[in-house]
């Protein structure tokens, strides 16, 4: 990743509109700033959740409470707890995300 006329900010998240984006079952929210080709996420899956999708765009995400799942397409399955983050490519490995109890994320993409 690379970070080119980005000048120094800050951002309080919770003055950033969520966004509804339902899945397979339960929901996410995104909290969204966007900067230059970078997008910076908050995002909040409810209890239940699973991915509508896979995903193959890169991210490196960070989970800050609850419990994330991720399979990945080989069939791999990883367990994210707070503090725990992964990091992936774009079209590397698919990888499709569910919770249980809902999970709270920080995501750079």
């Amino acid at each position: 990743m690379k970070i080119d006329d980005l000048p120094f900010g800050t951002t309080d998240w919770s003055e950033v509109d969520a966004t509804e984006h339902p899945g397979e079952t339960g929901a996410a929210y995104w909290r969204t700033r966007h900067f230059g080709d970078l997008r910076v996420r908050m995002v909040e899956y409810s209890a239940g959740y699973l991915a509508d999708h896979w995903c193959s765009k890169g991210h490196i995400l960070l989970c800050l409470a609850g419990e994330l799942h991720t399979l990945l397409d080989d069939g791999r399955e990883f367990i994210l707890r707070p503090g725990m983050s992964y990091q992936v490519a774009d079209n590397a490995e698919g990888h499709r995300s569910s919770t249980t109890g809902g999970a709270k994320l920080f995501i750079v993409d």
